[in-house]
């Protein structure tokens, strides 16, 4: 992996930029997540928020209610719709792997909400697995 780390979504309106490492490499198996991107889960770093920018563009939040009770924002691009991130969060901001330009670094090591996982995933041995979402 090189810093800075670059991305953007599908049209080119947004683009930003990580300056620091990633803190930790997920996928989410939860329905929502299978839903809002088609397939299985969705995948993720974790970066602190002082660490990303936008470069390009402004994100559009969209807005759902967790099973949590609170609200939980994914932000996209008002264009194309790609979801590039979720809201800023104390512990950091959720960027989406595939938005990135280069992913081939990219290995997740910590899996969520795996009770809802498709059969036919099979997660790798050393990984950190939680049935739900990690306090």
């Amino acid at each position: 992996m090189k810093l800075p780390l670059t991305g953007g979504c599908q049209c080119g309106t947004c683009r930003y930029e990580i300056t620091a490492a990633p803190i930790v490499t997920y996928t989410c198996h939860c329905t929502a997540c299978q839903s809002v991107t088609g397939s299985a889960f969705s995948m993720a770093i974790l970066v602190e928020e002082q660490a990303f920018r936008m470069t390009q563009g402004e994100l559009k939040p969209v807005e759902r209610q967790g099973d949590s009770g609170r609200t939980v924002a994914r932000l996209v691009c008002p264009d194309c719709g790609s979801w590039i991130s979720n809201g800023p969060r104390p512990d950091g901001r959720r960027v989406r792997v595939g938005t990135l330009d280069d992913t081939s670094w990219v290995k997740p090591t910590v899996h969520f909400w795996t009770r809802s996982k498709q059969p036919w995933v099979v997660l790798p041995e050393g990984g950190q697995i939680f049935e739900t979402q990690p306090s």
